[in-house]
């Protein structure tokens, strides 16, 4: 039996999904949709409420991600915050509190670079800086031109977290799965220059148009479909 196609056309050219698998996210996005806002919801409350030193927190656990279990990275994150490591600690200290993080000398390193470029008179500065980069327009890029560690991945993971990341995709490694079990993409990229990654988040978005959801609900979506829980 042939699988069923659908067939969209953009700028002339045809974009071919496989439909069993866009009926699958469709149920399973109407099933959760109301998890999903609830948690972006408490998304865009982060900047709002919290501290600077909570707000680098979650730079820390998005500088932590690469190659590295999501909720592993969020708990030495957090550990770096609850035993006053996370502004103070050197690159020694912080490096051990990362033992379940891949990586951990170099990302102990980025760390201790992003906390000076975040410092202001001895003090963690990071919410005034961001609101100026939203208000420039150019916050993702300023990321990751500017602070070690952090590539477009992490830059639209931060912004996400922090109630930011609404026009931006979060191409993990789960994403770029199911991006191409949907034939959205060919294959999985090696590596992800600015160009490929734009690329595949255009793609993304018009994908999201087509089962009508946001691209920010089809990131926590496709993260759900592949580990059955929302998480960050």
């Amino acid at each position: 039996m042939k699988k069923k196609l659908i067939v969209q056309i953009i700028n002339n050219n045809s974009i071919i999904y496989r439909k069993n698998h866009v009926d699958e996210i469709k149920k399973i996005y109407l099933s959760i949709k109301d998890k999903i806002k609830f948690r972006l919801d408490e998304f865009n409350q982060i900047l709002k409420t919290s501290s600077d030193e909570d707000i680098f927190a979650e730079l820390v656990f998005c500088i932590l991600t690469p190659q590295s279990k999501a909720k592993s990275c969020w708990s030495a994150a957090k550990n770096l915050l609850y035993n006053d490591l996370l502004l103070k600690g050197n690159a020694n200290r912080v490096a051990n509190e990362l033992s379940r993080v891949r990586f951990r000398h170099k990302k102990a390193k980025y760390i201790i670079e992003a906390r000076k470029t975040f410092s202001s008179n001895g003090q963690i500065s990071i919410k005034p800086k961001i609101e100026q980069l939203v208000k420039n327009k150019n916050e993702r890029d300023w990321l990751v031109k500017n602070v070690k560690g952090i590539g477009y991945k992490e830059a639209s993971h931060f912004l996400r977290n922090i109630g930011l990341g609404e026009k931006f995709a979060i191409l993990d490694r789960h994403v770029l799965r199911n991006l191409k079990l949907l034939k959205i993409i060919k294959e999985i990229p090696g590596s992800l220059t600015k160009k490929r990654y734009l690329d595949i988040e255009n793609k993304m978005k018009n994908f999201a148009d087509i089962i009508k959801t946001p691209i920010s609900h089809l990131d926590l979506l496709l993260w759900y479909k592949e580990t059955g829980e929302i998480f960050k």
